[in-house]
């Protein structure tokens, strides 16, 4: 997780690996934490997220979509390739289901840097954040290899 308070950002990634019983509740501390923030801008990286289960499909169209779309969001980017497609359906079809209470800008991106770029206008401060999130992802991948 990344949070910049200047730019009303944060950017996550599921770090969990495979074991998604975690999905659910933190799914749920992410929208306290984006309410208690006052995030404006939301970067979520799906490609690390394992396929979503029926269930967790199903919780995410019942609880989460619907506060999701409350939220005081101007734009939300999610990173998705395209060969993760289980996902990208997934995506999709919770996109449609709240879709009319939708009052943020949504794009899908394929890679972080330019999801960045948009979602921030181009700031200034994009450097100083990707080194930030460059020497967490070194140091993570560091210790795992430990």
């Amino acid at each position: 997780m990344q949070y910049d308070q200047v730019l009303s950002v944060l950017r996550l990634e599921w770090t969990s690996g495979h074991d998604t019983h975690a999905l659910q509740p933190s799914s749920q501390q992410l929208l306290g934490l984006i309410r208690t923030l006052k995030v404006r801008h939301l970067l979520l990286d799906m490609n690390t997220v394992p396929d979503l289960s029926p269930a967790d499909q199903e919780w995410l169209g019942d609880h989460w979509m619907p506060e999701l779309v409350t939220l005081t969001l101007e734009r939300l980017v999610l990173i998705i390739d395209s060969f993760r497609v289980h996902n990208q359906l997934a995506i999709d079809a919770l996109h449609d289901l709240v879709q009319p209470g939708i009052r943020f800008d949504a794009q899908y991106f394929t890679d972080s840097e330019s999801a960045l770029h948009w979602l921030t206008d181009g700031s200034s401060r994009l450097p100083a954040l990707s080194a930030e999130w460059n020497v967490r992802h070194y140091s993570q991948a560091v210790h795992l290899a430990r």
